[in-house]
């Protein structure tokens, strides 16, 4: 059994020593190359040798010449704008959306070295995400609970690009584009259902009213003289308007009431007496007329 020998390490650490101090001899002549700002909002990712070293910032530093290389990574939120796509939602409905997202880089290091292109790569899986996620949500879901689709979105596409040191702070779809036909279908159904509760609402009020009505009967019932202010209620009602003329039934209880309550007070006039008329007497009768009767 052969054992097999560790790679030798010796030349490629010995060569490094050598042009790291190389790198320090020429920090002084090159001075200006040596001497990096990194702003507030910014990072810098050192390389020396083509390995990671860390990342500096913010504010004045020196590297190496030749041997350190430097990349800048912005640490600031980017709003980036996801394409308008195509979306066939769960029951059938094609519509167009778009959407904004927010994002940061939150390691520089693992932005530089884990992805090529951390903004496009973050923008393909923005764009996937979204027509995925809506592809499995109802239209109805989709405009009217829009706050818990974004939720979802957020966290799905966080998930994506953690690895690569990024956070997505906000995604928020922006606009939903409807067919006409659908548009014109939706519009019929909310009138259809503002109709419907008008109906329903008309139908409680005549629920509420009869049930009034049928109390104020009761009340009627027990008093009679109630149904007869009522009465003249409405006749002075009746009677402010002086432009038109009005044929109102007065009943018979009305006057029945009126002429019981004169007799109980002795009031009004009495009936005048009716004058006897005397028998007129009967004439006598003829002789011609009491012959016939002699003769039979």
């Amino acid at each position: 059994m052969t054992s097999e020998r560790p790679p030798d390490k010796t030349t490629p650490n010995f060569l490094a020593r050598i042009l790291t101090a190389l790198g320090y001899i020429l920090a002084i002549p090159l001075f200006f190359m040596a001497v990096k700002i990194v702003q507030e909002y910014e990072r810098g990712v050192i390389f020396r040798l083509g390995r990671l070293v860390g990342a500096r910032g913010p504010g004045l530093f020196l590297i190496l010449p030749i041997v350190e290389r430097m990349v800048k990574v912005d640490l600031r939120v980017v709003t980036m704008d996801v394409p308008r796509q195509d979306v066939i939602t769960k029951d059938n409905v094609t519509v167009k959306v778009d959407a904004v997202v927010y994002f940061r880089v939150i390691n520089p290091e693992d932005a530089v070295v884990k992805i090529m292109d951390y903004f496009r790569a973050t923008s393909l899986v923005a764009q996937t995400t979204l027509r995925s996620v809506l592809g499995q949500s109802d239209m109805d879901e989709l405009l009217s609970r829009r706050e818990e689709v974004n939720q979802r979105l957020q966290h799905i596409i966080d998930e994506a690009t953690e690895p690569w040191g990024i956070k997505v702070t906000l995604v928020e779809v922006r606009d939903v584009s409807l067919p006409a036909d659908m548009i014109n279908a939706m519009s019929r159904q909310a009138q259809a259902e503002r109709e419907r509760r008008a109906k329903v609402i008309h139908a409680e009020g005549e629920f509420e009213a009869a049930a009034r009505l049928a109390e104020a009967g009761e009340v009627m019932a027990a008093q009679p003289a109630t149904l007869q202010l009522r009465y003249l209620q409405t006749l002075t009602e009746i009677a402010s308007d002086k432009n038109s003329t009005v044929v109102f039934p007065i009943p018979i209880d009305l006057i029945t009431m009126f002429l019981t309550g004169s007799r109980a007070n002795g009031g009004g006039e009495r009936p005048p007496r009716r004058r006897e008329v005397p028998a007129v007497p009967a004439a006598p009768a003829s002789p011609a007329s009491d012959e016939p009767e002699r003769a039979g």
